[in-house]
């Protein structure tokens, strides 16, 4: 006797989850993840994928052994210790704190005390700690420089957090915008709490911050009493010009809390970022402590700590370079300014002056960094990139997935870090015919 099967299982209702599950931009990065593979033939410009540069299998034993050799000969470790260090939960905060605070000082001039860094599962763990922390009330207000990357409001979404964007200039983030944006919010009813952006060459537009106007944000925030979430992945990849300070190096009033990452600069498959948070937390009975060890109670009951296996490889990473990466990353800041050179040199070729006023068209030109916007004369949506990845072969990212108030839908995002100059080169032609036929299509 046969018997029946058991009746299939109720399925769920997606009004029945988390707003958030609704919302466009946890679309939008689950489609930077996967676009390039679903169509595998197209060159991409889409996601903001570093190089593989010259990685090698080999170097990940190498700077794991690099790092147990500094616990047992520098640090004076016995065996036992170290084998504990990489095979046992850790410290909830990190492991390599000590040799960040190194590197963010030799880089970058952050001189502050290992017990202000927490070591995260990557940047993202960082901004949901960070934002977890600071945003108590349900008027509490993060401010974001729209166009803004959509790993910090996909977190704020996903803890309810109100969002209000700041409209970014062709210099990134003006502060007078800022401070007209901390007003409003005020005058809402809302508590503006922190504002964050992307100094240098931000993601997606490319735009950096002037020093004047690092140093004018800064004063903005004392006396508003606002903190500034600083996201600096892109800092090092400089095309033109000097490195600028980052916001961060600049703080004498504890107001930046600097969110990192060794995705950019060192491995991405490691998953190794952290947070500086040095401001001062006073609680009960004049009790005082660093944001950094709040930071550790939230980290506690979500990941609890990040790998000891993936902390030790880029620990051994960074004393291999003498805990100094922009002089490690020479070769890899030269792969990427000879990228961003030859991506605008495409689009002039392919676009000349003349031709681009009487289209319609124009471009941004980055100091640096991995991306340019494309403004256009049509939409620039989800169809337009399906057709220009199936007929084409060329993929790039809607600027609208990085818009929160309906913008961005005449413009595109491409991001030159991942390709050589002769995938560009052939890219951009790809493009350029793309273009050219929706230009016909729509006079048609």
């Amino acid at each position: 006797m046969t018997r029946a099967a058991p009746p299939l299982p109720q399925a769920l209702s997606l009004a029945e989850l988390h707003g958030s599950l609704s919302d466009p931009v946890l679309d939008a990065m689950n489609f930077l993840n996967e676009v390039v593979g679903r169509f595998p033939d197209a060159i991409s410009f889409a996601p903001g994928r570093p190089t593989e540069g010259d990685f090698e299998p080999a170097d990940l034993a190498r700077h794991l052994l690099t790092y147990t050799t500094y616990l047992e000969k520098e640090l004076g470790w016995s065996r036992d210790r170290v084998r504990t260090q990489l095979f046992q939960y850790g410290r909830t905060n990190g492991l390599i704190h000590e040799l960040i605070a190194r590197t963010v000082a030799n880089d970058e001039g952050i001189h502050v005390p290992p017990e202000a860094i927490v070591v995260t599962t990557g940047c993202q763990e960082a901004m949901l700690l960070t934002l977890r922390a600071l945003f108590a009330h349900p008027e509490d207000t993060l401010l974001v420089s729209s166009p803004c990357y959509v790993g910090i409001t996909g977190a704020a979404r996903l803890l309810g957090i109100r969002v209000r964007p700041v409209p970014e200039g062709p210099a990134g983030p003006d502060p007078e915008a800022v401070l007209a944006a901390v007003r409003a919010s005020r005058e809402a009813g809302e508590r503006p709490r922190a504002f964050y952006t992307v100094p240098d060459f931000a993601n997606p537009s490319g735009a950096s911050m002037s020093l004047a106007a690092r140093e004018r944000l800064l004063e903005v925030a004392a006396d508003e009493d606002l903190l500034v979430l600083e996201d600096d992945p892109y800092g090092f990849f400089v095309r033109t010009g000097p490195a600028r300070p980052t916001l961060k190096a600049l703080d004498r009033g504890r107001r930046v809390v600097h969110l990192g990452s060794f995705a950019k600069t060192a491995l991405p498959g490691a998953r190794v970022g952290y947070v500086i948070a040095d401001q001062e937390v006073i609680g009960p009975a004049d009790g005082r402590s660093l944001l950094a060890d709040e930071l550790s109670k939230i980290k506690s009951m979500t990941t609890v700590n990040t790998s000891a296996v993936s902390q030790a490889v880029i620990g051994g990473l960074l004393i291999e370079s003498d805990c100094r990466l922009r002089e490690a990353n020479a070769r890899t800041i030269a792969h990427y300014r000879t990228n961003m050179d030859t991506l605008l040199g495409e689009l002039e070729r392919h676009f000349p002056a003349r031709r681009r006023a009487e289209l319609g068209i124009s471009w941004n030109r980055p100091d640096g960094g991995f991306f340019l916007v494309v403004d256009v004369p049509f939409a620039a949506d989800h169809r337009a990139l399906e057709l220009s990845a199936r007929a084409f072969g060329v993929l790039w990212t809607p600027m609208s997935d990085f818009h929160l108030d309906g913008g961005g839908t005449r413009r595109l995002r491409l991001s030159c870090s991942s390709q050589s100059p002769e995938e560009i080169t052939e890219g951009i032609a790809r493009l350029a015919a793309f273009i050219t036929a929706q230009l016909a299509a729509t006079a048609a």
